[in-house]
């Protein structure tokens, strides 16, 4: 059986990984997320995984490519500015179809910034974030319990589809410290033939790239992407509803502000109000199908969405219920957490407009 302890958001997210199986981490430490290398520095001499602290973020998320191409199970973790610094090596992995687990402990932005939790990062997170046409698994933990829930899930999603696997929590989530269920460990046993261990007698080269000189190959090689896109899209998608069965109002919220919207909706129910709460959990794959299906019933009024940016996931809500509803947003910056009180402020009035 696993165990329960008491810990930071970070820590639990760095005890995951091991116990799920994994060989490598290569990091830069950067506010709020420096737990993360700094406990596994702690933990490596009872583990048998290679640790590096990296000159860079450029550098790490290149060490994280060499060693899934080699067939390692690895793992990356950054903040704001540092994830900016890791785009073009993740489009690279990418492209090559390389599994790994990559972290953004959200700060607020733009620049350098505040270390203050931030959501503004979503655009980056789930719009691939780098050059060319390629997409990440993006999921998006609302508690330290899943702060290893998802880790080990990312693991696992990375290395069935050879994709690159992101989390995307904030500075709350990573410094917060709450009771944890931990997994047993994981016997990860790579099946990697594709990797590149080498030519040996029986075995040939295995050749991992990003660079397709002809068009036309790289035209196949993005239609390939694309139906492995279409393929997580259609089997990963995942979210939570709260009192959504007769909700006149739908709220939406993700990571940290999901909680703060979860006692709005309490708050709103005890007034009358028949609000409730569409959560996504995968950021992308997005709940499309969910929103397309509430914003076509009646009794639904308007969604709005409740994030701690100027309100990026509002075009994906738009998009997915094709002006089917009203869409409204209510949002704090620069650090700042919105209260259940305010929110709920803010739903009063928009429900009076309409």
């Amino acid at each position: 059986m696993g165990e329960t302890k008491l810990m930071k958001g970070n820590e639990a997210l760095a005890e995951a990984a091991i116990r799920a199986g994994m060989q490598g981490y290569f990091g830069y430490p950067i506010t709020p997320q420096s737990e993360v290398i700094e406990y596994l520095a702690l933990e490596e001499p009872k583990h048998n995984y290679v640790l590096l602290q990296a000159e860079s973020e450029v550098a790490a998320i290149n060490m994280v490519y060499g060693a899934a191409a080699a067939g390692s199970r690895v793992m990356t973790t950054t903040s704001s500015p540092g994830f900016s610094l890791m785009q073009e090596g993740l489009s690279y992995i990418a492209c090559a179809e390389l599994p790994c687990v990559t972290v953004n402990v959200c700060r607020g932005g733009p620049g350098l910034g505040t270390i203050q939790p931030s959501q503004g990062d979503y655009f980056q997170a789930v719009r691939g974030g780098g050059h060319g046409d390629y997409q990440l698994i993006v999921l998006a933990p609302n508690s330290v319990q899943e702060m290893v829930d998802h880790t080990v899930l990312g693991f696992e999603l990375a290395d069935k589809y050879r994709t690159p696997a992101m989390l995307l929590s904030d500075g709350a989530i990573g410094q917060m410290m709450e009771k944890v269920d931990l997994p047993d460990p994981i016997p990860y046993k790579p099946d990697k033939p594709w990797a590149t261990t080498g030519k040996t007698p029986d075995r040939e080269r295995n050749i991992i790239t990003s660079l397709y000189i002809k068009s036309e190959v790289m035209e196949k090689v993005n239609d390939r992407l694309q139906a492995k896109y279409q393929k997580i899209t259609d089997n990963e998608v995942r979210f939570e509803e709260y009192h959504l069965d007769d909700a006149e109002v739908v709220v939406m919220a993700y990571g940290l502000s999901s909680r703060i919207c979860k006692k709005v909706v309490d708050l709103a129910r005890e007034s009358g109000i028949k609000m409730g709460l569409l959560r996504p959990i995968t950021l992308w794959p997005f709940p499309e199908k969910k929103v397309a299906e509430l914003a076509s019933l009646d009794r639904v009024k308007f969604f709005f969405s409740v994030e701690m940016s100027v309100g990026q996931m509002v075009q994906d809500i738009r998009l997915a219920a094709e002006g089917k509803k009203p869409i409204y947003f209510y949002g704090r910056k620069g650090g700042i957490v919105p209260t259940p009180d305010e929110v709920l402020e803010f739903a009063r009035k928009k429900i009076e407009e309409n």
